[in-house]
Parts: C-alpha cells; structure tokens; sequence
C-alpha cells in the first residue's frame, strides 16, 4: 500500500493542476466579456437597421452592459415584457421595446399595459417602454404621471452610442434594504 502513495499524489496533483486551469480559464473569458459588454456601443443608424427580435436583444446586451443580468422574453404573450432585467442594489426591471420606423410613435396603451403588468406580473420595481422613434405627448405625461419610465431616440442616443447607464440616465434610486435580522424585545 505504502509504495502506491506516489501514484495517488501524482493522480491527485494532476487533478488539481486541471482544475486550477479550467478556473484560471473561465476568470479570462468572464473578464474578456465584461470588458466587451463595457466598451458596448450602438449607434442609432445600427439600431434602426434591426429588426424587432434583434432590437429587443440589444436592449438586454446594454442592460447586461450597465450591471443588470438581463434576458429577453418578448414574444408572443409576453405580457409587456420584451427584458427583463434584475440588479442587486436597484430590483427587477422591466423593458418593452417598441422598434419603429423612423418618425413612429408610441402611444399610451402602450403605457397601459406595461404598468398593469410590470409589478404583478413579473414582480418588477421598475417598468421601462424603449424606442428608436418617439413618444405621443399623451404617453409621456401618462408615464411620468403613473411611474412609466420612456426612453425616445433622444435618450435612446445617450444610452446606446453615448454610454450613460440607463439606471442614471432614468435616476432609478439604488432600493433600500430591509433589516435581515429583528431585534431582540
């Protein structure tokens, strides 16, 4: 038993040389991709290009960009959510995205729907409607009004070319922690 001993020390350190490798290797690329996701950048005339679907993608890569693990879910009955989006410090987020032609505007019962569903549906702190075109006057003082947040071109440009963080762009407030633990009477 006792001349097997090198061959166990040997299988085990051979072991721990791979795992050590596969650590080291997936620290490189979870860095390379967050160094891809920070330097991400779209511009308008790109976003313009997409298609809905694709539009709706690059809402969750800029979300991803900003700290928010992100996934997209629109589809068919998606219930006003296209992204979905959840950050440690500032909740659950909720993103309809609204690809229109150049010129095209979205209007309140687009508002509407996200508000009634962003919070009892999916349990969101904060509901978003994203466009690359623009917002009826009604939409915008409705959401203002009623907590819907709205990014039009304008904002859009901020956020997808220029690099603004949504949750700064929109002033989401970092949510508030309750106490873990009660106190004793």
């Amino acid at each position: 038993m006792r001349a097997g001993w090198p061959a166990v020390l040997l299988v085990v350190l051979c072991a721990a040389v791979v795992v050590a490798w596969r650590f080291g290797r997936a620290a490189v690329r979870r860095e390379r991709d967050r160094q891809r996701q920070a330097d991400l950048r779209i511009t308008l005339a790109e976003i313009d290009a997409l298609d809905d679907r694709r539009f709706e993608y690059a809402l969750r890569d800029l979300l991803v960009r900003d700290g928010w693990p992100a996934s997209r879910v629109g589809g068919g009955g998606d219930q006003g959510a296209d992204v979905i989006g959840d950050h440690l410090q500032r909740g659950r987020i909720v993103v309809q995205a609204k690809h229109t032609r150049v010129g095209g505007k979205v209007g309140s019962s687009v508002m509407y729907a996200v508000k009634g569903t962003a919070r009892p549906v999916h349990k969101a702190e904060h509901a978003v409607v994203v466009t690359n075109g623009a917002f009826t006057r009604d939409a915008m003082t409705w959401g203002d009004r009623h907590g819907v947040h709205w990014i039009d071109r304008e904002r859009l440009r901020h956020w997808a070319e220029n690099g603004a963080a949504l949750h700064e762009l929109l002033g989401l407030p970092a949510r508030s922690r309750p106490f873990r633990f009660k106190r004793a009477a």
